[in-house]
């Protein structure tokens, strides 16, 4: 079975190629030419260079694969931006090029037998965030979001990913698989290992007073929904992926910090005005300078949602997924990685 992993330079397609190899697909990791090659060192790995913003040079790319390799049986749409210098670039990529490549591959006849799109519970937005009674669970205090909730995606990431979600669902016969990871984290991953790096320098940030409740998905957990949505052959499905559990947002933190050994650490929550303060100066900054940065409008959102809890019952019930790392473990192995890395 051929399988196309878009993204496969990126922290979850890396992943999701070595699964693949694993299980014995033949492998096409869809990269640009500036893409880093660090985990995509395996000599079974195939390479194809994808221009998703560039209409007429995607179809070339594609037509010389189908010419010499045929279509792929399963694509992957792992490609997209998380951080941008302009809100205007996340559509350019998580939407326009969503939308030029499916496209693209219906006028080729490329269409394959799934089309796994990798989005996010950000298209959801701060949905659900009024104390109500768990009916799940009386421990926590607010209800997990769910897949008939209207969206109301409050960044534009979310925002881009939701347009391109509308997209493909629209595409008459297509045979797309959303899933819409929570946070996703573990080795490779850089956003999450700035906290591991602050708290091992003592000092760990939070935002605002009123609770919050998050999740979590280790990225082999992802990794093998992706292909548990596969092997279930369900298609114009849309499922929410995480572990299972939820967390306080200090959790996490506490986590790191045990297995950091770190002795003491200096908690500062700060109010959500001199947040958005923060932000707001380090956007201007990044935009002066041409780097992106970690704290900017988007994040301001993301850290300011009290709510991120979300219901995976159906991806367990219709496609077999059930999540094995839970954060103990998948934090324990992160940062064991971090080490060996010299990350840390």
């Amino acid at each position: 079975m051929k399988l196309l992993i878009t993204g496969a330079s990126g922290f979850i397609g890396s992943f999701i190629v070595e699964e693949g190899l694993k299980k014995g697909y033949q492998i096409w990791a869809g990269i640009r030419r500036s893409s880093s090659k660090e985990y995509l060192k395996d000599p079974r790995i195939h390479f194809i260079e994808l221009d998703f913003n560039n209409p007429e040079k995607l179809e070339s790319q594609l037509n010389t694969h189908k010419a010499v390799n045929g279509k792929w049986d399963y694509i992957v749409h792992a490609a997209g931006a998380t951080k941008c210098l302009n809100r205007k670039d996340f559509f350019r990529t998580n939407y326009e090029g969503t939308r030029i490549f499916t496209d693209t591959i219906r006028k080729l006849d490329m269409t394959p037998k799934q089309f796994v799109f990798v989005s996010s519970l950000s298209v959801y937005g701060a949905i659900r965030e009024t104390p109500a009674q768990n009916p799940d669970n009386s421990s926590w205090i607010y209800e997990p979001i769910r897949e008939d909730d209207t969206p109301s995606p409050n960044t534009a990431y979310g925002q881009s990913k939701l347009k391109a979600e509308e997209y493909i669902k629209n595409l008459s016969d297509f045979p797309y698989v959303i899933l819409r990871p929570t946070g996703v984290y573990g080795p490779r991953e850089k956003d999450y290992f700035l906290m591991a790096k602050s708290i091992k320098q003592h000092s760990d940030f939070a935002v605002g007073y009123r609770p919050q409740e998050i999740t979590f998905v280790y990225v082999q957990d992802l990794v093998d929904a992706i292909f548990c949505a596969i092997a279930s052959g369900v298609t114009q499905r849309s499922y929410f992926i995480s572990d299972g559990q939820v967390y306080h947002s200090q959790d996490f933190s506490d986590l790191i910090q045990k297995e950091l050994e770190v002795k003491w650490l200096l908690r500062i929550k700060a109010p959500i005005f001199l947040l958005k303060v923060i932000c707001g100066i380090s956007e201007v900054i990044s935009k002066m300078t041409g780097k992106t940065s970690t704290l900017n409008g988007d994040k301001f959102h993301i850290l300011c949602q009290r709510n991120w809890q979300c219901d995976i019952e159906p991806a367990r019930k219709e496609i077999g997924y059930q999540p094995k790392v839970l954060l103990a473990e998948g934090v324990k192995r992160t940062i064991s990685w971090y080490k060996k890395e010299g990350w840390l």
